[in-house]
């Protein structure tokens, strides 16, 4: 950074200008897709998925708390893991400043994962979260959104994560491009970040990250929208942050923890 370029105030202005145009233009294309977002057709939810709750039992309608819209985080943390992750951890540790001021908007912000409700919630104390968490243990709710995936899924090549089918490898990886990660011999960060949660590669990575949203219309529940991996950006406050320092994202593999371990 030593090395950065450097002028004065009227050069340093010149170009801020510049760059602002470059950024209402980004705003405004961001701005479309957001309505193309709202545009998409949505599709009626028939089946009938079960959650448990700090309330008890819930059904799918039952997550929406008496509002007309959902906001789901599928937050990786199945059965086996010991921990949630944390890069998950990262994104959800900015939804309580955000729960309250949704509510209000009529949509309610929720996470949910497959592992048990005692687990999560023991979690949820120790990260001081106070967001709506729901357990879809023993539910196809993770599976039909493609958020959790079978062992033959991993062998067999049968993942289609991001609307893209990943091909058959030893242990599937997650988080960067599988180009980036596919070394049968040398596993990088995504082992690393396994290990924090008590698994293996193997079983860290048939959860995935994603976030889907849902209206519901007369007691009726529609799914809209969907988005995972880098499709959930947006959503990471650190990231939003990052991008306007002086060093960006500056990033020379997983440096984040979980806000309890730095």
């Amino acid at each position: 950074m030593a090395n950065h370029n450097t002028g004065t105030r009227e050069d340093w202005l010149a170009a801020r200008r510049e760059l602002l145009e470059a950024e209402k233009e980004l705003t405004r294309q961001s701005d479309q897709l957001a309505g193309r977002r709202r545009e998409l057709p949505w599709v009626r939810i028939d089946k009938q998925y079960r959650f448990e709750t700090e309330e008890g039992s819930a059904s799918l309608a039952d997550l929406f708390r008496g509002r007309s819209q959902l906001l789901v985080y599928h937050f990786m943390f199945g059965p086996d893991y010991t921990a949630g992750c944390p890069s998950c951890s990262a994104i959800a540790d900015g939804f309580n400043g955000s729960v309250d001021h949704l509510a209000n908007h009529d949509v309610t912000l929720a996470a949910v994962s497959r592992a048990p409700l005692p687990k999560l919630l023991a979690y949820k104390r120790r990260m001081g979260w106070t967001f709506p968490w729901a357990s879809s243990f023993g539910s196809d709710f993770n599976f039909d959104f493609n958020v959790w995936f079978t062992e033959e899924q991993q062998s067999d090549g049968g993942i289609e994560y991001n609307y893209r089918r990943e091909p058959p490898i030893v242990d599937a990886l997650a988080g960067k491009t599988i180009r980036e990660w596919q070394s049968q011999n040398d596993q990088g960060p995504v082992a690393e970040i396994a290990a924090t949660t008590g698994t293996d590669v193997a079983t860290y990575t048939r959860e995935r990250p994603g976030m889907s949203a849902f209206a519901l219309v007369d007691g009726v529940v529609y799914h809209t929208y969907s988005t995972y991996a880098r499709g959930l950006d947006g959503l990471w406050g650190m990231y939003q942050w990052l991008d306007r320092a002086p060093k960006g994202r500056n990033e020379t593999g997983i440096w984040w923890r979980r806000h309890d371990e730095y």
